[in-house]
């Protein structure tokens, strides 16, 4: 899944003159306002408008995992002045939804990652959990349940994915998003689940949560103390949520590579990184071609648990 190989590839430059919007851009955000997705949006536009001269306009197209909003984008005109901004479901909508009226794999230009949302994996304080050898005990002892925001979401697939790799069989429970997850989890309604660190973050300082790994293949910059999953027993473990730009398929390579650099740079301003460190969120920007490349093997991965686990929206 997502491997830090993708991040050290360079931005390549474009071999023609830049290219300049020549009215203003709607920046479509497929998630609702208020989410970490939104609030990307709306922190990179300014910037990205100063960079291109033209007024960067937010706008929500919310619904279906995100597919509403890659939809309308996928049918608009390939010119730079229509682009998406979508979440790693990008790469799990193709498994797991009918019906699209567009391909996730072929609608697109790759523009570039903007950032990464590690995962934490956490048992109740009060289970008396403290590692995640002693989670696998006693998922094996008794019903190892685990909650979501979502069927098919990465807080599923997480819990999945470990589970299998552990050779252990688990009940997944959705809820209706994270703050439901995590209430049900202190309820003692789930063993464990995996969750945003942003959204775990109080309850790990009182010791009502304990986290037991996260689920990038490094240590996450929030959590520095953390053990990844993946130095644990699992080796290659990799489940995280990202944030990328998308352009309709047939944007001239001149006009991506003018979008990714004005992004990357968005990216790499100080302010921005600080607030990312408030969501959870890892900076992680180097344009289309480690975009594309990411995709490619997210898309394989994905394909692959989700056949192996049988998991259906319908």
């Amino acid at each position: 899944m997502f491997r830090r190989s993708f991040l050290a590839l360079p931005l390549a430059a474009a071999a023609q003159a830049p290219w300049a919007p020549t009215r203003p851009i709607r920046l479509i955000i497929a998630f609702p306002p208020g989410g970490s997705t939104d609030v990307l949006g709306r922190l990179i536009a300014p910037l990205l408008s100063a960079a291109l001269g033209q007024p960067v306009v937010p706008e929500n197209r919310t619904g279906a995992a995100g597919a509403v909003g890659s939809g309308f984008v996928a049918a608009a005109a390939p010119d730079g002045h229509t682009i998406l901004l979508d979440s790693g479901g990008h790469a799990v909508n193709p498994y797991l939804m009918r019906g699209l009226g567009f391909d996730y794999v072929t609608g697109f230009a790759p523009i570039t990652l903007l950032a990464t949302l590690p995962l934490v994996l956490v048992a109740r304080g009060e289970s008396g959990i403290t590692t995640l050898p002693e989670l696998l005990t006693r998922a094996r002892a008794e019903p190892a349940t685990y909650g979501s925001v979502g069927v098919g979401s990465r807080t599923h697939l997480a819990g999945a994915l470990l589970l299998r790799r552990a050779g252990i069989a688990g009940t997944h429970v959705p809820y209706r998003g994270g703050a439901d997850q995590i209430t049900a989890q202190l309820r003692g309604e789930t063993l464990f689940g995996f969750s945003s660190v942003a959204l775990t973050a109080a309850l790990l300082r009182e010791g009502r949560l304990r986290a037991l790994g996260v689920s990038s293949p490094a240590p996450a910059l929030a959590l520095p103390d953390i053990a990844p999953v993946a130095a644990q027993g699992f080796t290659g473990f990799s489940m995280m949520d990202w944030l990328a730009l998308h352009a309709p398929a047939g944007t001239p390579e001149p006009v991506v590579a003018r979008l990714a650099q004005a992004a990357v740079a968005a990216m790499a301003e100080p302010a921005i990184q600080l607030r990312l460190a408030d969501l959870g969120l890892q900076p992680e920007a180097h344009g289309p071609a480690a975009l594309a490349s990411l995709l490619a093997e997210e898309r394989a991965a994905m394909a692959a648990l989700i056949a192996a686990e049988g998991i259906r929206l319908d």
